[in-house]
């Protein structure tokens, strides 16, 4: 089984939200469709914009815990570094 570590933003540079799941679609899917209540609902959290894929959950929940505790600046870095324009990865994965 794969899991996966995302990072959800409201915009380009805007609110940011660190998560991980074992089913990437279905997750990011009730994030954009406020199915929960919480935080990515109340701030209107719902693009895709990183994700790295893990085969254990123990390093996925690591490095979702060391990706939140990093400062703002580096979560901007890891974002740009592999997707520059900020685009929603959602419409991507389910194409």
């Amino acid at each position: 089984m794969s899991y996966y570590v995302y990072l959800l933003a409201s915009d380009r540079n805007g609110t940011l939200y660190v998560g991980v799941t074992n089913d990437l679609i279905r997750r990011v899917w009730e994030h954009r469709n406020d199915v929960v209540e919480g935080f990515t609902k109340k701030y209107r959290v719902h693009h895709l914009v990183w994700f790295e894929q893990a085969d254990d959950v123990t390093a996925a929940i690591t490095r979702e815990k060391q990706i939140k505790k990093w400062n703002r600046a580096w979560k901007l870095k890891l974002i740009e570094a592999s997707n520059p324009d900020w685009a929603d990865l959602y419409d991507e994965l389910i194409r």
